[in-house]
């Protein structure tokens, strides 16, 4: 694994762990909390799959997409979007498995790495060093 596949591991990680974290949640966790936090959990469960699959794209898209800087770029997308569901999701599953209600506060930071990794895949389709 180089550098620039990395990305394509980590995303291979974050799926397996959509599966993984949706089917304990699903089984250990509905029947041990409350309604909210259960709810909290399916929230942060949901954008974790979906960016996942961004992050799939992202990754295999800057293995063959033309031009370093549109590369390089698009592997800045991936590293947000992945930043995003570490903090966004992760702090909903550690607020739903804890209860403890103050991590939420840093949901919001994990909301804005991920709407900057969807705003950083539009500067990479701008790059001026593509080929067609």
């Amino acid at each position: 694994m180089n550098r620039k596949t990395v990305l394509l591991f980590l995303a291979g990680i974050v799926g397996f762990l959509a599966v993984a974290l949706g089917a304990s949640g699903k089984h250990a966790l509905k029947e041990k909390v409350g309604t909210e936090l259960y709810r909290n959990f399916e929230t942060g469960l949901k954008y974790h799959q979906v960016h996942g699959v961004a992050l799939l794209a992202v990754a295999l898209g800057s293995l063959v997409v033309p031009g370093e800087v549109r590369s390089k770029r698009l592997r800045v997308s991936g590293w947000l979007l992945l930043s995003g569901i570490v903090v966004f999701s992760g702090s909903l599953y550690l607020l739903s498995f804890t209860g403890a209600t103050r991590l939420g506060g840093i949901t919001p930071f994990g909301g804005i790495l991920l709407m900057l990794g969807w705003l950083s895949l539009c500067w990479a389709a701008t790059s001026r060093d593509q080929t067609s």
